[in-house]
């Protein structure tokens, strides 16, 4: 489903993460950006599909992200400071597919992603979220089109894991992983996740630090 790791590099994401995470801005325009002085990690995913409960899981502290029952409440991005002194940044894109969405929300979302990953330099890496139950539907392969058009690494990373049975997810990552090789801009390998069982927590740590180099 994913390779292996090296312990090493699991042991240094844990001690990452560990140190000082703290929320820095929302950017409902590019022009509220942050100055592109560090590596940044984003975070995208269709509403409802766990993105805000993954964040707190991977940085070990429930309150970061805030979490909704609501689809589409983060309409902006977020900006997360990873160490002391800052390593990195990770960003929350806001989350999409909300069908009940009005139109002109839908076409902002459109443009202020689209324009940050054409535009941030030091954007490093996009973990797509999936959700384990569904694999990858076609308001997803919008997102995964966007990320290679603007030739923005990304990898896929499947949520609520748990909320399948093994042979389940197996064939949803099967399934997955065979759509990611064909895109230009996708790593080939696959991770499994479940925010609420810590259910591969620490790849994903190693994920994100392997990314930023």
């Amino acid at each position: 489903m994913a390779d292996a790791f090296d312990p090493d590099l699991i042991e240094r994401a844990r001690k990452t993460f560990a140190g000082p995470v703290a929320f820095l801005k929302s950017a409902p325009q590019l022009q509220h950006l942050p100055d592109p002085q560090v590596p940044e990690v984003a975070f995208a995913g269709r509403s409802n599909v766990g993105k805000s409960s993954l964040l707190n899981a991977l940085t070990g502290r429930n309150g970061l992200a805030r979490t909704s029952v609501t689809p589409g409440r983060t309409q902006e991005l977020n900006f997360f400071d990873v160490g002391e002194p800052l390593a990195f940044r990770l960003v929350d894109m806001p989350g999409y597919g909300f069908a009940k969405a009005p139109k002109d929300v839908v076409k902002k979302w459109r443009y202020l992603v689209n324009d940050f990953l054409r535009g941030r330099a030091v954007l490093k890496r996009a973990l797509v979220l999936i959700d384990s139950r569904h694999g990858i539907k076609d308001i997803d392969r919008e997102i995964l089109d966007m990320l290679d058009q603007a030739a923005v690494s990304y990898r896929i990373v499947l949520t609520k894991a748990d909320k399948v049975k093994a042979s389940a997810l197996a064939e949803v990552a099967e399934r997955t992983a065979a759509e990611a090789r064909k895109r230009p801009a996708a790593h080939p390998d696959i991770l499994a996740t479940s925010s609420e069982k810590g259910m591969g927590i620490a790849e994903l740590r190693a994920a994100v630090v392997e990314a930023i180099g």
